[in-house]
């Protein structure tokens, strides 16, 4: 017998078994004084009780519900524990995508006659899930503008309010403490979109208040739901989602969903974003960095009307930027809106000739991206602080920024001869 083999009475096999038995028999134990850097990985799906009393005395509630695979393991409830930490909250819990996550949400929380408020930039996917729901089950989709407050008018049927900060793709940054202190005014959920913040530019649950001073009440949303696919994993390469809260109470009932849905995680792919969290925030600071250097390149060229960023001082709600993200942090994407003259297929010639931004949709890995959209096609509500014309979004990568602006240059050249 191995000497990093611990056998205990209650594991210990007879010694007349056959080979074959003892083979099958989970009777290996890991020293309980090994630690390591990084969390074991812990694939299961059966999970043995150590007796009767462990097998009775479990509830679905438990912090930490060792009792099947899809409940969770110590590899997947230390990512969760990890998430919760860099976004400040309590309590999270993990989805196999970020949609996952947000379908979570929406499942749980709404029925047949209630009011859903979405932003007119929210995630596209978010809002065709809304609309299956709304067609299927009768759940009431509204739309609001992110720069206009006033257009939402809530009603006693009102249940859910998302919020999109950075709004997807125009990048609009709303007034977030306004839309929290509205909804919570009327008993109205709150679910941010925190994928652009990753929880490193600001915190979804201590939101500043532009107007007042720090000393006044703690600004919070009731829930915020993160794809770590994109910061968190940081090698365009996994998939997975959280929902983060600071509520018990509407902690339990996003749980009990995700367990009805079952819901479940893999044990490897918690393990490799856990390893990747360690240097989450350096990353996301040098994809803000690398973007920082390309604005004012993308600002000098006469091919684009617009550009759009939060930190640009005319961008739409670029204030409340300010104001809550006070270490100036923006993340990783960039805008731009092509002159209106410009056609359809000038533009994807455009993006066929950038040789280090490829065509693909997601963000956050290594490699640089880029996407182009009519927006006409995608904004149900009057735009009046976008210029007309295509939109290209570009997302910013951990290359060298001189070489991304060398590739937006030549072709930009190339487009324009």
């Amino acid at each position: 017998m191995s000497k990093h083999t611990k056998f205990t009475e209650s594991n210990a096999l007879p010694s007349t078994v056959h080979l074959q038995t003892a083979l099958s028999q989970p009777i290996r134990q890991a020293p309980q004084y090994i630690h390591t850097v990084q969390t074991p990985i812990y694939r299961a799906s059966t999970i043995i009780f150590k007796d009767t009393n462990a097998l009775n005395n479990r509830h679905w509630s438990d912090d930490y519900d060792y009792s099947y695979g899809t409940h969770g393991t110590p590899t997947t409830y230390n990512l969760a524990d990890q998430i919760a930490h860099i976004e400040g909250a309590k309590y999270c819990l993990l989805a196999p995508s970020g949609l996952s996550a947000i379908n979570l949400v929406n499942s749980a929380l709404l029925n047949t006659g209630d009011e859903v408020w979405i932003p007119d930039n929210i995630y596209s996917p978010n809002h065709d899930h809304l609309v299956s729901l709304q067609q299927k089950y009768g759940v009431v989709l509204k739309i609001y503008s992110p720069t206009d407050l006033d257009s939402i008018q809530f009603s006693s049927q009102s249940k859910l309010l998302w919020i999109e900060v950075a709004g997807s793709i125009t990048l609009e940054f709303p007034d977030l403490a306004t839309l929290i202190k509205k909804a919570k005014a009327q008993g109205v959920m709150t679910a941010l979109d925190n994928t652009w913040g990753a929880g490193l530019a600001f915190s979804p649950f201590d939101i500043y208040d532009a107007n007042k001073s720090r000393d006044n009440e703690k600004l919070a949303v009731d829930m915020s739901v993160h794809a770590l696919t994109k910061y968190p994993s940081g090698g365009g390469d996994i998939l997975m989602g959280s929902i983060c809260t600071i509520d018990k109470k509407l902690h339990l009932e996003l749980l009990r969903m995700h367990a009805l849905q079952g819901i479940a995680v893999s044990g490897d792919d918690c393990a490799q974003i856990s390893r990747s969290v360690s240097h989450m925030a350096l990353r996301y600071q040098q994809h803000h960095q690398n973007t920082l250097k390309l604005i004012p390149f993308l600002q000098s060229r006469a091919e684009f009307s617009q550009v759009l960023h939060p930190s640009i001082a005319s961008h739409a709600g670029h204030q409340y930027w300010k104001a809550i993200c006070q270490d100036g942090l923006g993340a990783g994407i960039v805008s731009v809106i092509f002159r209106a003259e410009y056609q359809v297929e000038q533009i994807q010639q455009f993006c066929n000739t950038l040789r280090l931004f490829h065509l693909g949709f997601s963000w956050g890995g290594p490699t640089s991206l880029v996407m182009y959209y009519d927006l006409k096609a995608i904004r149900k509500l009057p735009t009046p602080h976008l210029q007309d014309g295509w939109l290209v979004r570009f997302c910013i990568g951990l290359e060298h920024a001189d070489d991304l602006i060398k590739d937006i240059a030549q072709a930009l050249d190339a487009f324009s001869s």
